[in-house]
């Protein structure tokens, strides 16, 4: 019995506790939120725009080209890349609503993150080098700046920025492509070029780009050479 009526004290204890606590809660809430895109992308900005923040598998979309993050969106609510919480997010969104959400996050322009720390040797960084700036021709792969910009901050419209995504993200759009959870409209340029990469070649441009520092001003490029030295789907000619 003694027990029994413990129990019923700290409960009761506990729920005039909460109804206290309850008008506060209320009052530090508003009344209405705004209705902002920025109010409506929290759930998206929560992992995608971090201030001071690398993270390790989600990239920051702020400042990318709005082409590229509308394609992206279209990506995953079509099936061509996989990820069951962004398909969730975009399953039911119209592509005029799309298009809003592409445009608010390239609109923003967040601090650049810091470069990463790496244990790659340096060869492994000089290959990776390699690669981002002058590609291999014995291998039919074009440097990585000749699509990406010779800043490697993407190219409006619709082509992406390399630099200040984290290694380990861009490890696994590679091996998304080689097992094709992630596809682009025809011809997929990116599977093609995965296609002719070694793992280790994967593991180098991907370290060597993680520790590029990104300039706080850096802005997607107007405009690149054409034709683009692979067909891409994405970004026609």
């Amino acid at each position: 019995m003694r027990n029994t009526l413990t129990r019923a004290r700290v409960l009761g204890a506990l729920a005039f506790a909460a109804l206290a606590a309850a008008p506060l809660q209320a009052a530090e809430r508003p009344a209405v939120l705004p209705d902002t895109m920025a109010q409506r992308l929290l759930a998206c900005a929560s992992c995608h725009a971090k201030k001071d923040v690398n993270d390790a598998y989600f990239p920051r979309i702020s400042g990318k080209p709005a082409g590229y993050l509308y394609n992206q969106l279209r990506n995953f609510r079509e099936g061509r890349r996989q990820y069951p919480l962004m398909t969730y997010m975009v399953d039911h969104l119209p592509d005029a609503y799309l298009h809003e959400i592409a445009g608010h996050f390239a609109a923003e322009h967040l601090p650049p993150p810091p470069p990463q720390a790496t244990q790659a040797t340096p060869a492994v960084l000089a290959r990776g080098r390699q690669l981002a700036l002058q590609g291999d021709a014995a291998i039919k792969v074009p440097a990585c700046i000749a699509c990406h910009g010779d800043k490697l901050t993407g190219v409006s419209p619709a082509i992406p920025g390399l630099a200040g995504l984290p290694r380990d993200y861009i490890n696994a759009q590679f091996g998304a492509w080689r097992t094709k959870t992630r596809r682009a409209h025809e011809p997929d340029c990116m599977a093609v070029i995965t296609e002719r990469l070694s793992l280790e070649d994967v593991n180098a441009v991907s370290a060597w780009l993680g520790t590029q520092q990104v300039a706080p001003e850096a802005r997607p490029a107007a405009a690149i050479a054409r034709p683009l030295p692979i067909a891409c789907g994405s970004a026609p000619d």
